[in-house]
């Protein structure tokens, strides 16, 4: 079982890695902002429309396009500024495990990940069992 779908929004651009921390009766702990919060019920909302109807229990390779809005950039350009792709996959990797795609995000034992500026902005995703 193979899926495959394009996610057409403007893709979120705070990342996993913007997480807070704070100090509560002596103790750190961790939390989200507004934005953080943000961003990933937006991709758990267009997500969920793509869920499999059975979860992946084995290994698989996602397959992820990053597609920005292009802005002065020529269509399919390589964007080469932040967000780091390791930043943006955690989110959308954490958001995928939490509507269902599969029973851990461990299972993902292969990553091809691209970001670009593009006319049509949105995030391409394809899964691919091993």
């Amino acid at each position: 079982m193979d899926t495959q779908f394009f996610l057409s929004m403007d893709p979120p651009t705070v990342t996993y890695q913007e997480k807070r921390a704070g100090v509560r009766n002596g103790k750190p702990f961790f939390y989200e902002d507004g934005d953080l919060k943000a961003a990933r019920q937006k991709l758990k909302a267009h997500l969920s429309k793509h869920r499999p109807k059975k979860p992946y229990r084995g290994g698989v390779r996602l397959v992820v396009k990053w597609c920005f809005p292009r802005g002065k950039h020529r269509d399919g350009e390589y964007r080469i500024t932040k967000p780091d792709t390791d930043n943006l996959q955690k989110l959308l990797k954490d958001c995928m495990t939490a509507v269902g795609f599969w029973t851990d995000d461990a299972l993902v034992a292969s990553e091809i990940v691209e970001k670009f500026w593009a006319e049509r902005p949105g995030i391409f995703v394809r899964i691919e069992e091993l």
